[in-house]
């Protein structure tokens, strides 16, 4: 199906538009009156739990609105007679865990093993799973029993990796509307409907959310929103793209969460670089270094955003756009995809060196390495940042 095809499906021959309508007017109504509720039970953040970039004590539990505009909808207009009655529960359930930690504070293990239980219910019970491993010029191939265990992580992930992104104004919402904007033009081209719908829904409901959590923020989504966005992204992801055998696959999700993927991967490993625990909150998120350098907390939602959506266009070329339309490679369409990934690629780099991830120190003492000054080289690297790194544990102690 190619892209316009996507979009005609999206706005005429399902219920994407309507859900869409709906998510994002449930979430509108709701969000005040759970503005209101927050002080009463005892949802207001005052940065006792993890670093914040706000100051004074601002509802977290704006979870509830969005997952009220989300599963709404999706009973009325899919059918959860099959794979999405196991999404559902999950949601609920992971939700209900989310808010339960943002009253009462739940450890990050224990947060993490209810939400890979709470995943075995669309995995184990609704078959809500990798089908295959499908590896860009390689082949696909049937995993078999690792599909389960595999799909459980991968929805922990997720769940998680929203989560962690999830520490400024705007920047979880905006960043889960790309995705499952992406997701939901993705799914309707693999003639996955009801994964397209409820693409659709998510994408409604987190837009209308950052009416409200735009900086300044009046409420944030809190574990309750976050836990329950990761986990629909990744059973969507599952459902709507990773069961069909196309190229793009397993490349496609990995490009649309990019963003939340590396800066993930870069705090966890800088944790145990230092002798932390990976769960162990810091000033190290691509949000704070943007903070860090000078940008306002707009300008530092409106880079990633625009970073997230740059890699989510990059995997819809590589679906619509495919280097090998019927077996045999095309000329023009791997000039495109080769060209528009030269741009992503160095737009990424320029980032990560913008947010003084690649530092040219780190990048001399590679060269000192290279002629078996490893000493010198230790020297250069190891003062500064060790000074840096204890500055900013202080800062999140």
């Amino acid at each position: 199906m190619s892209f316009g095809e996507s979009i005609r499906t999206l706005a005429g021959d399902s219920h994407a538009l309507v859900g869409f309508a709906i998510a994002a007017g449930i979430v509108l109504l709701l969000t005040p009156l759970v503005m209101r509720l927050a002080p009463l039970i005892g949802g207001l953040d005052d940065k006792a739990d993890r670093p914040r970039v706000h100051k004074g004590a601002i509802p977290r539990i704006g979870g509830l609105a969005i997952v009220a505009g989300i599963l709404i909808p999706t009973a009325i207009l899919i059918d959860l007679d099959g794979p999405y009655l196991g999404i559902f529960i999950g949601t609920l359930l992971v939700a209900a865990l989310g808010l339960y930690d943002d009253l009462h504070n739940v450890t990050p293990s224990r947060k993490l093993v209810a939400v890979m239980v709470i995943a075995l219910i669309p995995v184990a019970g609704f078959g809500v799973t990798f089908d295959r491993l499908t590896i860009p010029g390689v082949g696909d191939f049937d995993i078999g029993w690792v599909a389960y265990p595999l799909s459980v992580l991968w929805i922990a992930l997720l769940a998680n990796l929203v989560n962690l992104i999830d520490g400024m104004d705007s920047l979880a919402a905006g960043i889960v509307a790309i995705a499952a904007a992406a997701f939901a033009i993705l799914s309707a081209s693999f003639g996955r409907t009801d994964a397209a719908v409820l693409s659709a829904i998510v994408c409604g409901s987190t837009l209308a959310f950052l009416f409200h959590n735009y900086h300044p923020a009046k409420i944030f989504m809190g574990d309750s929103g976050a836990l329950a966005l990761g986990f629909l992204l990744a059973t969507l992801s599952l459902d709507g793209v990773l069961k069909t055998a196309a190229a793009i696959t397993l490349v496609a999700p990995l490009l649309v969460l990019a963003v939340p993927i590396l800066d993930t991967s870069f705090v966890v490993l800088k944790r145990l670089k230092y002798g932390r625990a990976p769960w162990r909150a810091d000033h190290n998120h691509f949000y704070h270094r943007f903070m860090r350098i000078g940008f306002s907390q707009r300008r530092t939602a409106a880079y990633l955003h625009v970073w997230a959506g740059t890699m989510a266009a990059y995997a819809l070329l590589a679906r619509f756009v495919p280097p090998r339309p019927r077996g045999d490679w095309d000329l023009q369409n791997s000039l495109l995809l080769a060209g528009a990934g030269l741009l992503v690629i160095g737009g990424s780099v320029w980032m990560v060196y913008s947010l003084e991830i690649l530092k040219s120190r780190h990048l001399h003492a590679v060269g000192l390495r290279r002629f078996g000054q490893d000493a010198v080289a230790d020297g250069i690297e190891g003062d500064t940042e060790t000074a840096v790194e204890r500055t900013l544990e202080a800062k999140a102690s």
